[in-house]
């Protein structure tokens, strides 16, 4: 059984998008973090959609949930100390903004200065997961960034440092597990808009 969920992981690591950065704000307080999974999640030009996966453990999943938006942005290979500053570091544990450049979004909104590409969205659905929400976004507003080509996991993971290296492995482990121990509390949730 062991060999299964291995083999099974590993096949499902080719399905994961490019290293996505996620911000949201609550009030006058702003977060970041890295994403485990977001994709495009609509074939419409005039109804453009994207989806992330939230772990509940992460400080932002709860942001998310309260404000009804967030901005995605796909980071470029040249970003690595964003990966480092929003992806070891947890909001708990102090700001983690406070070494970003980032400006103010259509949506008031934290828009990182340098990425890929960015989509500002309005949460337009959730579906309970479980360990993570899924959060559907209408994109409201998209801009190509100042980076050449967007970082994949394969690229993140070789360019990291091996002290790095290591702490992801033992984040990872913890992810998994706590990601496990709630993967079937999953509970019905109706998305009622926007708080207004």
């Amino acid at each position: 059984m062991t060999n299964l969920m291995d083999q099974t992981y590993d096949l499902l690591r080719h399905l994961t998008s490019p290293i996505v950065a996620i911000t949201s704000r609550r009030g006058n307080e702003v977060n970041g973090m890295i994403a485990n999974s977001a994709s495009r999640a609509s074939l419409s030009k005039e109804k453009p959609r994207v989806s992330a996966y939230i772990h509940k453990f992460n400080y932002s999943h709860d942001m998310i949930f309260e404000s009804g938006r967030f901005v995605m942005h796909v980071l470029g290979e040249e970003d690595l100390v964003t990966v480092d500053r929003l992806g070891f570091a947890s909001r708990r544990d102090g700001p983690k903004m406070q070494d970003i450049t980032y400006s103010t979004g259509e949506l008031g909104l934290p828009v990182l200065d340098n990425c890929y590409c960015y989509f500002e969205c309005d949460v337009v659905n959730v579906m309970d997961t479980g360990g993570s929400t899924l959060f559907l976004g209408a994109v409201r507003h998209t801009a190509r960034g100042n980076r050449e080509r967007p970082m994949t996991p394969t690229y993140m993971r070789d360019a990291i440092s091996d002290e790095r290296r290591r702490e992801y492995v033992e984040n990872l482990a913890i992810a998994q597990r706590q990601a496990t121990e709630r993967a079937d509390e999953m509970r019905a949730v109706v998305w009622r808009g926007l708080p207004r």
